[in-house]
């Protein structure tokens, strides 16, 4: 999975969406002040920065297994305990946390139950342990353009429907699984405005996530292909794109 790439290169390809995104599931946790909170998959810092904003830096801790990722979180966020580790192994003892939240990354799991079973046991009893996740079996995510072209282009290339976490109830019941209670969804959305078509295509080319990987394997014509089915869909520009995720939430 393409993740090993420069923080510049993802905000690029995802921030756009996911920092707006982390704001609206900042709100949906109910993060206040006095709290102490834990990013699990923080990448290069999109739900860092509103937890951040709202507690400090000295109580957030930020965690992710892409060295790029954590050197742009370092440089972002000074004072946040930022480290390198996984969601299914997190070090950190046992209820340290309020609050425990996964933005953008049960679906990027290997073991997601497993993962957000530590995510309970590092939280605090009765604190909140969140996640969110774009509507990947509706196609409702950022990478939507991209996928309905891929159709077209290599029509028996999977996408990001089946992946773990990518519905309402394959998320709910990842964390009733993990062990925690009295879990509660929402829907979020994000709106975008692409001035023009090349700045939306450009990030998509640098080899980042599934749809950097799915890219990558088409080859030179492919990806002409491709480019020529999307620019006939979404035009020249200026275009909106609207992304859909679910929020869930319950109590360690």
């Amino acid at each position: 999975m393409g993740f090993d790439v420069a923080g510049e290169a993802y905000d690029r390809f995802m921030g756009r969406y996911s920092r707006p995104l982390a704001e609206r599931f900042a709100d949906f946790l109910g993060v206040e002040p006095g709290q102490h909170a834990l990013d699990v998959g923080c990448g290069p810092g999109a739900l860092t920065e509103p937890l951040v904003a709202r507690l400090g830096a000295t109580h957030v801790a930020a965690i992710d297994p892409s060295e790029p990722f954590l050197a742009a979180c370092r440089a972002r966020f000074p004072g946040v305990d930022v480290r390198l580790g996984t969601a299914e192994s997190l070090p950190f003892d046992d209820g340290v946390h309020d609050v425990a939240a996964a933005c953008l990354v049960v679906h990027f799991m290997d073991d997601p139950v497993g993962g957000l079973a530590e995510m309970a046991r590092v939280t605090r009893p009765d604190g909140t342990v969140g996640a969110t996740v774009w509507d990947l079996a509706a196609n409702r995510a950022p990478m939507r353009p991209i996928w309905e072209a891929m159709a077209e282009i290599a029509p028996d290339h999977p996408g990001e429907r089946d992946f773990q976490g990518g519905s309402r109830a394959s998320l709910v019941a990842v964390l009733e699984d993990a062990g925690v209670r009295h879990v509660e969804s929402e829907e979020l959305s994000v709106t975008v405005t692409h001035p023009t078509f090349e700045e939306w295509w450009e990030p998509h080319l640098h080899g980042v996530g599934p749809v950097g990987d799915a890219l990558a394997a088409l080859g030179a014509d492919g990806r002409e292909r491709l480019e020529a089915a999307l620019r006939r869909n979404l035009g020249p520009g200026p275009f909106e794109l609207t992304a859909v995720a679910y929020a869930a939430r319950g109590r360690a």
